[in-house]
């Protein structure tokens, strides 16, 4: 039988300073604490522990840097108006990472240890969850492996580690339109890769089209798919819906799309809300034709990061598309309050989302 993990707690003995909750950003700041768990084909995962906020040290021929063995998860604490720290959906970040894990030949992570874990971490860390509107406590559980040898093949030992970072909004922008370059050239996944999977390299395939997305003005890159370069796939860090004829429409997942969690969530609303919702191969042609003829009337991305980011205008080989005259759509803000509200306690939760943490020390 085997026998429970139990998680060691390490405090940190200095605490950092934390920044003023109107200048997070994103991803900028971390938390005083991390987890830590190992693993080897012989003990499985072991040594779980939450430990000071440190260097991870690895060997220069540990295998996540020649053949980038790893995938990562991102998930989101709120505090609540009332003091309560609620978490979204963590078991199914958890469950899409097992699946990536899968993809990527790394072995699977127990449900319960990782929830454990996140809600140790978190009560070490508390006094950092921001209670601004629009911030939250971003959580980035992630996996690598470790294993010193430049053999093609599995590691036969990873570290799973999670880290949190106090956040505000992903975009400049806010929850106003963004920018997005429709592009032409380069691929992010095809079916059959590792495009469904959240691992690294499907970010760094697409950090060189961002960058010249920026150059351009653009905030990111919508991806086409990888054969005909015509379907709409994804944002580079969103899944993308469109409103036309009061229909709203979203690529159906196809092994190259990542499966998001706000995703799935906005389709169960749109549902609850009898609002006619469709995941169908859609074309740029469709949408740039919708969009000359008056039918799109709205765009948008869902995402952890950014929750809804409306989209005000596509570029797509020179051809500009304002949708909503830049503005944001009724319905993007509607499910923008609805979800958030939902998140930080103040909407009520009809899905049964919300976790809430009994973080009592």
């Amino acid at each position: 039988m085997v026998q429970p993990l139990e998680i060691q707690l390490e405090r940190c003995k200095v605490k950092k300073i934390k920044p003023p909750q109107n200048q997070l950003g994103f991803g900028v700041y971390f938390t005083d604490h991390m987890f830590i768990m190992d693993y080897s084909l012989e003990k499985g995962w072991y040594q779980p522990r939450v430990v000071p906020y440190q260097p991870i040290v690895l060997d220069p021929s540990a295998k996540i840097f020649h053949y980038g063995q790893t995938v990562f998860e991102g998930l989101k604490a709120y505090r609540t108006e009332d003091g309560r720290t609620l978490l979204f959906r963590p078991q199914k970040n958890i469950q899409r990472m097992n699946r990536s894990n899968e993809r990527l030949s790394i072995p699977q992570l127990n449900e319960k240890v990782v929830l454990e874990a996140l809600e140790l971490l978190i009560s070490a860390d508390q006094d950092w969850i921001p209670t601004e509107p629009g911030t939250s406590l971003y959580i980035r559980p992630f996996v690598f492996a470790v294993q010193p040898a430049l053999g093609v093949s599995p590691s036969t030992h990873y570290q799973f580690v999670i880290i949190m970072s106090p956040v505000g909004a992903y975009y400049p922008e806010g929850v106003n339109p963004v920018k997005i370059f429709v592009e032409s050239e380069f691929v992010r996944a095809v079916i059959g890769g590792v495009g469904e999977a959240k691992t690294a390299g499907n970010y760094a395939a697409g950090l060189n089209a961002q960058e010249n997305a920026k150059k351009q003005g653009y905030s990111q890159v919508l991806w086409l798919d990888g054969i005909h370069k015509r379907y709409i796939e994804e944002v580079g860090s969103m899944n993308v819906f469109f409103k036309i004829k009061g229909t709203v429409y979203t690529p159906s997942l196809n092994g190259s799309i990542l499966d998001g969690i706000t995703r799935s969530s906005i389709i169960q609303l749109l549902t609850h809300w009898n609002i006619p919702v469709v995941e169908k191969v859609i074309s740029i042609e469709e949408v740039y034709e919708a969009g000359k003829d008056g039918s799109l009337e709205e765009a948008f991305g869902t995402g952890t990061a950014a929750v809804i980011s409306p989209i005000g205008e596509l570029s797509w080989q020179d051809d500009k598309l304002v949708i909503q005259n830049g503005l944001i759509g009724e319905l993007s803000q509607r499910l923008y309050d609805a979800l958030t509200g939902i998140q930080k306690g103040v909407n009520s939760d009809p899905f049964g989302w919300m976790v809430e943490l009994d973080l009592t020390p």
